[in-house]
């Protein structure tokens, strides 16, 4: 009785695991704030990748960590970079049995850790976000060059697409990103290449120990002018609508707990496909209440993912993924 009138329902396919590539390594890596997640070596992606298509995730999304960084990031749409090589192993022994997934930034690759590169001056005032202390707003660090961002961004999708990535996913928050995406994968033969933005990707302190692990943490200043302020539902769902306007083909909410209402509110306007992004912070705090013996960590994390799918998210990327999966059953 209870399976029948069960009102919401979470299924492997429901879920998009992250994979984080890093290019020095020659081994696994353990992630200290993220215990259970690693940091791969480039010989154990497709191992990593068919454990989690044997627990019946459809999706895997690519992260990458360079060896070289520098000031605008050339190693993100390097063809032979360390998410393109991921890419091109995944689609070559998986085929269409697995959908990838990318992200699309510079923070990993600059030597800023910034999603945008800094401006050279001689750029109009409407294309620059100003890089501010959070604790300090008249304590300026620099300008984020909206539109030259825009052109690395374009680079980096249109790279992808060709190692095989079947969804680029743009999180670098810059104004226009997934309408110039969108038309330099056209341009190039990728019509069939879908987007999928951190659409409404907020300020949040939930990004730190994926931030950490990836030796992406801002080098001054923070990522406030250029993110959504957790404060504010009305800008998060323009960010959503623009999204729309510019021919994406998934939304997405990021992060997802502490922001179940603007899924549901997402969910209610929007007629694509949502998603939500349970993030490193989410992850990171049930792991370590779950060790201090404070709290059952499969259970906690069962509650959170089906609170995100209760709210409206018809998909979920999440660390949890392995966890979960098999404590779930198709409805």
């Amino acid at each position: 009785m209870r399976s029948l009138i069960k009102e919401t329902s979470l299924a492997p396919t429901d879920l998009i695991c992250p994979i984080v590539v890093q290019e020095s390594l020659t081994e696994r890596a353990a992630i200290e704030s993220m215990p259970g997640i690693q940091l791969l070596p480039l010989s154990d992606v497709t191992k990593e990748v068919e454990s989690i298509s044997d627990m019946g995730i459809p999706s895997v999304m690519l992260f990458g960590i360079p060896t070289v960084k520098d000031n605008i990031g050339r190693s993100a749409f390097d063809k032979n970079g360390i998410v393109q090589q991921a890419a091109s192993q995944i689609k070559q022994t998986f085929g269409d049995r697995m959908v990838i997934m990318a992200d699309v930034c510079l923070c990993q690759y600059t030597s800023t850790g910034h999603c945008g590169v800094i401006s050279q001056g001689n750029v109009g005032a409407g294309s620059l976000h100003h890089v501010h202390d959070s604790d300090n707003d008249n304590r300026r660090f620099g300008t984020i060059d909206n539109d030259a961002s825009l052109k690395l961004l374009t680079k980096i999708a249109v790279s992808q697409a060709e190692s095989g990535v079947d969804v680029v996913s743009p999180s670098a928050m810059m104004d226009g990103q997934a309408v110039s995406i969108r038309s330099a994968l056209d341009e190039s033969g990728f019509t069939d290449t879908m987007i999928m933005p951190h659409s409404a990707k907020h300020h949040s302190g939930f990004y730190s120990p994926f931030r950490g692990a990836t030796e992406c943490t801002p080098q001054f200043g923070d990522k406030a002018t250029y993110q959504v302020p957790y404060t504010n539902t009305r800008e998060a769902m323009l960010e959503l609508e623009s999204d729309v306007s510019e021919g994406v083909d998934i939304i997405m909410i990021k992060p997802a707990l502490a922001y179940l209402d603007l899924v549901a509110e997402a969910r209610r306007r929007f007629d694509l496909p949502v998603a939500a992004y349970n993030v490193s912070g989410e992850y990171a705090l049930v792991k370590a209440a779950a060790t201090a013996g404070y709290v059952d960590g499969r259970q906690i994390a069962l509650e959170i993912l089906y609170s995100i799918r209760r709210a409206g998210a018809d998909m979920i990327v999440t660390y949890f993924a392995k966890e979960v999966a098999g404590s779930l059953t198709e409805t």
